[in-house]
C-alpha cells in the first residue's frame, strides 16, 4: 500500500476524440513531466495552472500539449498530480507514457489514483466506491444516489452513528478496568435508548437498498404474455425502434430480448420474452421456459392481454398465475383501438391498463404505472440511500450485533459481553467507512475501478 512512488496512466477512454488526458500522481511527478516537457519549468509555477508546451524524446516533437499541476495536498490523490492533456492518437499516448516510465514512473494499477486518495485521507472508502458508480451511472437516478454517496451523504449519517456508540462503548470499556470493584459508568438505560435509536436508523437503511440497488442498475422489467398479444411491438415502441421482430405468427419471439430506456430519471431494463403457452416446439418450449425463470427473477411484470385471444376468465387465470410469483406486475389490455366499449367496461374488473402499443396510445399512462409500481415517484432528494451490497450486509452485521447488546442489558449481561458486542458493532460500521479495513478488501474493491481512476 506504500505511494512513495509515482504511477501515471491514462485516464481518458480510448477510442475516437479530439483529446486524451495522461494523469500522473506521487512526490516526482512535476520533475519527471519536466524532463520531457518544453516550455515553462514547471517546478515553478502554482498549484492549479495549465501552460502549453511540447512533450520531446531528445531532438524529437511529440506533440503540443497542456500540461496541468494539481500540487500536494491540494488535488485527487493529496499528492502531486500532473495531468497531461495530449491530442488522441494511440501512437502519441504510447510514446508519452513509454517516456514518463522511463523517466521513472511507474503504470497505475486498476483503480490506484482513487485508491491513493482513500489512503491519504481525501475521502472514505464509500465515497471511493461511489466514484465508481458515478463513472457507471446511466440515469439521472443513479448519477444522484453516487454523486449523494460521494458528498459523503451516506457517510455522515455512518459517522453520526459510530460517534454516539463509540461514546458508550468507552464507559463500558472504564468498567472492565474496575471489574472488582462491581461500578457502572454507562447508564444501562440512556444505552438501550441510544441502541434503539441507533437500530432504527440502521433499518431505515437496510431498507432503502431495496430503492437504492434499481436506481443504481435498473429496473429489470419483463413483457410476458400469451403469443401474439403485442409484445414484441410494445417493447419497439418503449425503445422507439425497431428492436423485436413483430409478426402475426405467433412464437416469433423464441429468446429473451433486453434493452434499456430511461423514464423519468430511472433507467429500466425492459425485457421482452417468448409467449406462454404449451407447445410441441422444443426451441419454442425453451423459451417459455426461460420467460417464467425472467419472470422469477424480474424487479416488475408487465402483463399483456389481449382480449379478442382470450375471455375475461381465461385472462383472470393468467393473472392469478402472475400473481403467484410474488413480484409486482403491471395488467395491461393491448389492442384496445380494436376492442368495442362494452368489452372495454367489462374488462374493468380485472383493473387494467389499456394501451394500443400499435398505435402508442396509453404507452405514457403505462411508464407513469411502471414509476409508481418500483416506489418511485415519491423520492425525496435528501433521502440517503444503500445502493452497495457490501454496505447493506455490514449493516445487517451491525444491527445483528446490536440486538445482541439490547438482550444482554436485558438479560443483565456483564460488561465484557456487552463490550465484545459494541465493538462488533463499531467494527461493521467501520468497514464500510474504511476505518476498518484489509488489504484484502481494499484489492477487492479498487481491481473493480478503471486504470486512470
Amino acid at each position: 500500500m506504500a505511494s512513495n512512488d509515482t504511477i501515471v496512466a491514462l485516464a481518458t477512454a480510448t477510442g475516437s476524440g479530439a483529446i486524451a488526458v495522461i494523469r500522473l500522481s506521487g512526490p516526482e511527478s512535476i520533475p519527471i513531466v519536466n524532463r520531457i516537457f518544453k516550455g515553462k519549468n514547471l517546478a515553478e509555477q502554482a498549484s492549479h495552472t495549465v501552460h502549453f508546451g511540447t512533450i520531446r524524446n531528445g531532438d524529437e516533437v511529440l506533440d503540443e500539449v497542456l500540461v496541468s499541476l494539481f500540487i500536494a495536498p491540494h488535488s485527487y490523490t493529496r499528492e502531486d498530480v500532473v495531468e497531461i492533456s495530449t491530442h488522441n492518437s494511440r501512437y502519441i499516448i504510447e510514446r508519452i507514457i513509454e517516456l514518463l516510465i522511463h523517466n521513472g514512473a511507474r503504470a497505475a494499477r486498476p483503480g490506484e489514483f482513487t485508491l491513493r486518495a482513500f489512503l491519504n485521507g481525501q475521502m472514505d472508502l464509500s465515497q471511493a466506491e461511489a466514484v465508481a458508480d458515478l463513472i457507471a451511472s446511466t440515469s439521472a437516478a443513479s448519477h444522484r444516489v453516487a454523486m449523494q454517496q460521494m458528498r459523503g451523504g451516506f457517510s455522515d449519517v455512518l459517522k453520526q452513528l459510530r460517534e454516539q456508540l463509540i461514546q458508550f462503548a468507552s464507559l463500558i470499556e472504564l468498567e472492565l478496568d474496575f471489574s472488582e470493584e462491581d461500578v457502572e459508568f454507562a447508564n444501562r438505560s440512556q444505552l438501550e435508548a441510544l441502541i434503539l435509536e441507533i437500530n432504527g436508523v440502521i433499518r431505515k437503511l437496510i431498507a432503502s437498498f431495496e430503492q437504492g440497488n434499481v436506481l443504481k442498475n435498473g429496473v429489470p422489467v419483463v413483457i410476458a404474455g400469451r403469443p401474439n398479444v403485442g409484445k414484441s411491438t410494445l417493447l419497439n415502441t418503449l425503445l422507439n425502434e425497431e428492436r423485436a421482430i413483430v409478426s402475426d405468427i405467433a412464437g416469433t419471439t423464441r429468446d429473451t430480448i433486453e434493452d434499456e430506456i430511461n423514464i423519468h430519471g430511472v433507467a429500466f431494463r425492459f425485457i421482452d420474452t417468448a409467449g406462454i403457452r404449451d407447445t410441441l416446439d422444443i426451441i419454442e418450449a425453451k423459451g417459455v421456459e426461460r420467460t417464467r425463470e425472467k419472470m422469477r427473477q424480474a424487479r416488475l411484470i408487465v402483463y399483456l392481454a389481449d382480449p379478442q385471444q382470450d375471455d375475461l376468465e381465461e385472462i383472470k387465470s393468467q393473472i392469478a398465475e402472475v400473481a403467484q410469483l410474488d413480484v409486482p406486475y403491471v395488467t395491461v389490455v393491448n389492442k384496445m383501438d380494436l376492442l368495442k366499449p362494452e368489452h372495454i367496461d367489462a374488462l374493468r374488473v380485472i383493473a387494467p391498463l389499456f394501451i394500443s402499443a400499435k398505435n402508442n396510445v396509453g404507452v405514457e399512462e403505462l411508464k407513469q404505472e411502471l414509476l409508481h409500481k418500483v416506489n418511485l415517484h415519491n423520492l425525496d432528494a435528501g433521502d440517503v440511500l444503500v445502493s452497495n451490497v457490501r454496505h447493506v450486509e455490514a449493516l445487517r452485521k451491525t444491527e445483528d450485533a446490536l440486538q445482541r447488546v439490547l438482550q444482554g442489558i436485558n438479560g443483565s449481561v456483564t460488561s465484557d459481553f456487552l463490550a465484545l458486542d459494541i465493538r462488533q458493532a463499531l467494527h461493521h460500521l467501520g468497514e464500510i467507512t474504511g476505518s476498518v479495513s484489509t488489504d484484502d478488501l481494499l484489492d477487492n474493491i479498487f481491481s473493480k475501478f478503471c486504470i486512470g481512476k
